[in-house]
């Protein structure tokens, strides 16, 4: 079988949730299926490190697609021509698009419907794209997956798409994020918080990650509590950021929040585990693997109420109202006052993210891989 892979979000020192889903899954899949041939599709210069074995076929469809009209081109002009020259039974296509044009069949990877509920944090071409396609692109599917239960119920409530034609193939958090040692969490400490304990916000900074809000919280945390708590933001500065930065020029405790822009995985890592606590109160998340990688380094979460993170977190997380600063300070004041109920979060995080593993990902990517190839025939 030959299963071509949509990787265009594969690129050195900027991996981020796309990504790293496309990663973790295809590198397991083509050690785990050498007698199948997979073909990486990029749309620029693409890093060897991301050829993982030898079943692995490179091919480069140019130019870069990053905005609307580029995306129309590639898609359905570039893609569905490269295509027709190595013949693949089928095509994953991860980050929610797919060609309209093409006859291979087509794995689409649709992880939420933010656009759908929160249009403002969306540019007006990529919204019009998302609100004018997305409906194409899930007919022309042969088949669709996403990344928990509330999406794929979201998807078809939204769209009405057939509940037979939608799997649930969850996301989960890599292994480097683990708990580390004492005298490790404090060199961190020292070095990033003025060896200070410190709540962390990981995520770009975007509208829809919530930073605006979890900056109030983390003032009315401070104004309650007068502790000497950092506030470390570790995300790149995505879009409409300016707004943020102008407001922490003015922020009273801005002598304690520290912005890190993007940190390589391995450092932020060790930053999550040194952490007294994880904020993670985004408006709208598929899945929200950040909350699974703070309970996997034993670390407790503070994430938001909506949206799929109850289904991520289970009853390992403290959930507050996004939309309101308040609700989310008073859960950073709870974790900090009561030392039993952390210890009960860090445990119960543990057993709540073993549920989830790339591994488990990986197989069930493959069995709605094999499901898509049969339908097609």
């Amino acid at each position: 079988m030959k299963i071509a892979v949509n990787c265009i979000f594969l690129y050195k020192n900027n991996l981020e949730g796309y990504g790293y889903f496309v990663q973790e899954i295809f590198k397991r899949l083509a050690k785990q299926y050498p007698e199948h041939e997979f073909i990486f599709v990029f749309d620029r210069k693409f890093e060897e490190q991301f050829i993982f074995s030898s079943n692995i076929k490179p091919i480069l469809v140019t130019p870069k697609a990053r905005h609307a009209l580029a995306f129309k081109f590639w898609y359905d002009v570039k893609l569905p021509l490269a295509l027709r020259s190595v013949k693949p039974d089928i095509i994953i296509q991860p980050y929610g698009f797919c060609s309209l044009t093409t006859k291979t069949p087509q794995l689409l990877v649709v992880h939420d419907l933010a656009f759908k509920h929160y249009p403002q944090f969306i540019s007006g071409q990529h919204l019009w794209y998302y609100r004018f396609f997305t409906p194409k692109f899930l007919n022309k599917a042969t088949r669709i997956a996403t990344v928990s239960e509330f999406s794929k119920k979201d998807i078809i409530d939204q769209y009405k798409v057939e509940l037979s034609k939608i799997d649930v193939v969850y996301s989960a958090a890599k292994n480097i994020f683990k708990p580390i040692d004492t005298t490790r969490q404090q060199n961190i400490k020292e070095e990033y918080a003025d060896g200070c304990e410190f709540f962390l916000f990981t995520g770009s900074i975007h509208p829809r990650k919530n930073l605006l809000n979890t900056l109030k919280a983390f003032s009315l945390f401070k104004k309650w509590q007068q502790s000497n708590m950092k506030l470390l933001v570790a995300g790149r500065l995505a879009w409409q950021y300016d707004e943020v930065l102008k407001k922490l020029k003015t922020f009273k405790y801005r002598n304690d929040v520290v912005l890190l822009d993007y940190v390589d995985e391995n450092e932020l890592a060790n930053i999550m585990a040194s952490a007294y606590g994880v904020l993670y109160p985004s408006f709208w998340e598929g899945f929200g693997v950040p909350v699974l990688e703070a309970m996997q380094s034993g670390v407790p979460v503070v994430t938001g109420n909506q949206s799929s993170m109850p289904e991520i977190g289970g009853s390992a997380a403290l959930y507050a109202n996004a939309a309101d600063a308040d609700s989310i300070a008073k859960q950073m004041l709870a974790l900090y006052k009561d030392e039993s109920l952390r210890k009960k979060l860090i445990e119960t995080g543990k057993q709540q993210a073993s549920t989830f593993s790339w591994d488990n990902t990986a197989a069930l990517m493959w069995q709605t891989i094999l499901k898509s190839v049969s339908s097609s025939k």
